[in-house]
């Protein structure tokens, strides 16, 4: 038993997921056919994965705070890019990686000599509409993004993997 509870314990630090469920029912077979489609609420601050008509999977969501909205309406997945970083929000880095200046906004902060601009990552990145898309992040239990859809890791990767280049998202208020 004490093993079990050692596996377990070990499953959950290294999911980086906050439950034991999120990672197991988002790594289960996929047996339901029908194209994919994603429908994300933000008023619930949830997404669904559908294939046809069936509920595959749901997760938690932090989409766009107040002055970054996230946009609302039908859209297409427009690139899927598994290791995508942020060509706008980062940390200023030096030559050794050293963070100068973090969590900046690359129009906008001036960048220290001497240094170079590391984007955010955003794994498994899903564009729905130029420059906002749904990926892997931190999700604080309200909108907080510059106005992309964050999911918890195993979501983001059960989503990413369920879409292609076309996948129907539908973003309703």
């Amino acid at each position: 038993l004490s093993q079990c509870c050692v596996l377990g314990a070990l499953l959950l630090s290294l999911s980086g997921c906050s439950t034991l469920s999120e990672m197991v029912t988002a790594n289960l077979p996929d047996r339901h056919s029908g194209r994919a489609w994603i429908l994300v609420n933000l008023g619930t601050q949830t997404a669904d994965l559908y294939r046809g008509r069936t509920r595959i999977a749901s997760s938690r969501i932090s989409s766009g705070r107040e002055g970054h909205r996230t946009p609302i309406g039908r859209f297409r997945v427009l690139r899927k890019d598994e290791d995508h970083r942020s060509s706008l929000y980062g940390d200023y880095v030096d030559a050794s990686g050293r963070v100068v200046k973090p969590n900046v906004d690359s129009r906008r902060d001036r960048k220290p000599p001497r240094t170079h601009f590391v984007g955010a990552p955003m794994p498994f990145f899903l564009e729905f509409s130029p420059g906002y898309g749904l990926h892997q992040g931190y999700l604080p239990g309200e909108p907080a993004s510059h106005g992309c859809i964050r999911l918890p890791y195993w979501k983001a990767r059960q989503f990413y993997l369920a879409a292609r280049v076309g996948t129907p998202v539908v973003v309703l208020p």
